[in-house]
C-alpha cells in the first residue's frame, strides 16, 4: 500500500466514501488533459470536512495539494503525492443586495452569470475565465481590464493547521496573478464581493463581447492551460512568441497555437513533460530573440515520472 494512503487509514474511516478516490487519474481533472496519478483525491461536502482534512493531514505530516477547476496548472506525469483537495462540491452562489457570497468551488463564470440575474456589475471580465472562484482569489484572476482585486472585499479561509480564519480586502496582497492565499497555502472557503447595480442589457452586451473576443481568438478546440506566460512590463508574451516565429512548434503532443501563440495546445496525447518542455523551448527561444526572460503564469505541480530502474 502506499506510504500515504496507509497513512491516511484514520482520516479516511471519518470521511463518507463518495469524497474519497483513490489512485485518481489527475489527467480527468486538469484542462490540458494531462497528469499522473493522485494518492488521494478528497472532494469535501463541508467545510468541516475540508477541516478535518487539513488538521489530520497537518498532524500526521501527509502533503496537500489544492486543485481547483484544472484550468490553470500542469501535473506532472508521476501525479500527486499525499492528498489532493479539491473543493468543486463547495459552489454555492448567494446573493444579497450588491453583496455576493461565493464559495470558492464555484466557477467564476457562473459568478459572473448570477451577478447578471440580478443586473450587477463589476464581474463581466470573468464571463470566460475556466476555473473556479477560489482560483481566480488565488492568482487574482483578471482579463479585458478587469481583475478580483477590483470587487473581493473579504475571504474565508482555512490556515494549513486547520484553524478559520476571515480575511480583509487590506490584507490579500494582491499583485498581477499573486496573493497571499498562494504565499500562505491558504484554503479559501469563500469570498465575499461587492458590485454595483447596473443595466442588465448592457452588462449582457459587454459579457457577449467579450466571450466573442475570447472564442475569436482563443485555441479552444484544444485541451491547453490558457495563457502559459505572464505579460512582460510593456509587451505581449503572445507577441514575442509570434515574432520569434514559434507558431506550430511542437513537442511530443503539445504545440504552440498557431490560432494564438501565447497558448500551448495539446494536439495529440501528450504528456505533462512534452508540454513542459515546449514551455522552455519558447522561453529559450524569446530570450535569445528579444533578452526576454518570459515568466510562467502556469502552476506546475506534482511529481516527475520515475525513469525506470535496470538492474
Amino acid at each position: 500500500m502506499n506510504e500515504y494512503i496507509e497513512r491516511c487509514e484514520a482520516l479516511l474511516k471519518e470521511l463518507p466514501n463518495e469524497v474519497v478516490r483513490q489512485d485518481e487519474p489527475i489527467h480527468k481533472h486538469t484542462y490540458t488533459r494531462m497528469g499522473g496519478l493522485a494518492d488521494l483525491f478528497i472532494t469535501p461536502n463541508t467545510y468541516e470536512e475540508t477541516q478535518l482534512v487539513l488538521r489530520f493531514a497537518h498532524a500526521h505530516q501527509v502533503p496537500v495539494t489544492l486543485l481547483g477547476n484544472g484550468s490553470n496548472v500542469i501535473v506532472k506525469d508521476g501525479g500527486i503525492r499525499g492528498i489532493t483537495l479539491c473543493l468543486k462540491q463547495l459552489n454555492k452562489v448567494t446573493i444579497t443586495g450588491t453583496k455576493m457570497v461565493a464559495q470558492t468551488g464555484a466557477t467564476i463564470i457562473g459568478a459572473s452569470r448570477e451577478a447578471l440575474t440580478q443586473s450587477l456589475t463589476g464581474l463581466e471580465f470573468a464571463c470566460g475565465i475556466p476555473g473556479t472562484v477560489g482560483g481566480a482569489f488565488y492568482m487574482n484572476a483578471g482579463a479585458y481590464g478587469g481583475q478580483i482585486a477590483d470587487v473581493l472585499e473579504s475571504v474565508l479561509v482555512l490556515t494549513e493547521e486547520g484553524d478559520f480564519l476571515t480575511l480583509q480586502k487590506d490584507e490579500f496582497e494582491f499583485d498581477y496573478r499573486k496573493s497571499v492565499f498562494s504565499k500562505k497555502r491558504y484554503i479559501a472557503l469563500e469570498g465575499t464581493m461587492l458590485l454595483e447595480k447596473g443595466d442588465a442589457v448592457q452588462i449582457k452586451q459587454k459579457m457577449d463581447e467579450l466571450t466573442i473576443a475570447r472564442e475569436t481568438k482563443q485555441p479552444l478546440e484544444y485541451p491547453s492551460c490558457g495563457s502559459v506566460f505572464k505579460r512582460p512590463p510593456g509587451m505581449f508574451a503572445g507577441k514575442l512568441i509570434q515574432e520569434s516565429g514559434l507558431q506550430g512548434t511542437r513537442i511530443g503532443g503539445a504545440e504552440v497555437s498557431k490560432k494564438h501563440a501565447g497558448f500551448i495546445v495539446n494536439v495529440d496525447g501528450s504528456t505533462a513533460t512534452d508540454y513542459m518542455n515546449l514551455v522552455q523551448y519558447v522561453r529559450e527561444k524569446v530570450h535569445e530573440t528579444f533578452g526576454v526572460m518570459l515568466e510562467t503564469e502556469v502552476i506546475t505541480i506534482g511529481e516527475d515520472l520515475e525513469d525506470p530502474v535496470n538492474d
